[in-house]
């Protein structure tokens, strides 16, 4: 046993050793390219400073939608994930169904998120519609998996002690499951919101609203001091994100 698992190990580090190497050989990376674009690279950061103070009013704009849009869009995955979660748990639900509906959800995180907002664009327009809608339709896929997995690793000796009482599965659980699950979720859900603002953050280049598309207005219109002022809103929205989420997942966990 412990000779196959030496074996199984060195496989899988010849295996990733072959991937980067295989890599690093085939890509085409010249250093010789990266040392040519300095000046530009130099140019183009010249241009951006110093910032323009004047676009503050687009800044909290563009930001305030962007935080709309992400609480609106991680409530509507939060809805759609509670019964997605319950259905995809094998504690909950017969292997039939469970299994289907976890193939349901590893299809939907394989959609890639810009693709979900880019059609959704086409579909109803600019704006923050298609991006609350991308982001339920995108972040639905892992709370949904999220929620399943909090449920299947709970304490199985309160279940089954609701079970030999006759209680159905809505009792089980009320009262054995999501006393156990409900710091799980809480952190799993935050989490999910802070990533759904990161990806708002992006998703406005496309045309799905928050304040990335003043990014993209900025810079085709080679306004890069403005730009420089969002960007250096964005880190500041970031950062302030990273640590109001770590305080609260403190706080629930």
């Amino acid at each position: 046993m412990k000779r196959a698992r030496n074996v199984g190990g060195f496989a899988a580090s010849a295996l990733i050793a072959g991937a980067v190497l295989w890599s690093l050989v085939t890509t085409d990376v010249e250093l010789s390219r990266l040392l040519s674009a300095a000046p530009r690279i130099a140019d183009f950061l010249g241009r951006m400073f110093p910032p323009d103070p004047t676009v503050m009013s687009e800044i909290v704009r563009g930001s305030a939608e962007t935080l709309r849009i992400a609480i609106v869009g991680t409530l509507g995955a939060v809805i759609l994930s509670v019964p997605l979660g319950i259905l995809a748990s094998d504690t909950m639900a017969p292997p039939a169904v469970y299994r289907l509906v976890r193939t349901l959800l590893a299809l939907i995180r394989a959609i890639p998120l810009i693709l979900v907002a880019m059609l959704m664009v086409g579909a109803v327009g600019l704006g923050p519609l298609p991006g609350i809608i991308a982001v339920a339709f995108h972040a639905t896929g892992m709370l949904a998996k999220f929620y399943s997995e909090a449920i299947d690793n709970v304490e199985r000796a309160p279940i089954a002690a609701l079970e030999s009482a006759g209680a159905g599965p809505i009792l089980r659980l009320r009262h054995a499951i999501w006393p156990q699950m409900a710091p799980v979720i809480a952190r799993d859900t935050i989490f999910r919101f802070e990533l759904n603002l990161r990806e708002l953050l992006v998703l406005g280049i496309v045309g799905a609203g928050g304040i990335g598309f003043y990014i993209q207005t900025y810079v085709r219109s080679f306004q890069y001091d403005k730009a420089a002022s969002v960007t250096i809103a964005v880190i500041i929205m970031v950062i302030a994100i990273e640590a109001v989420n770590v305080a609260l997942r403190r706080r629930f966990t």
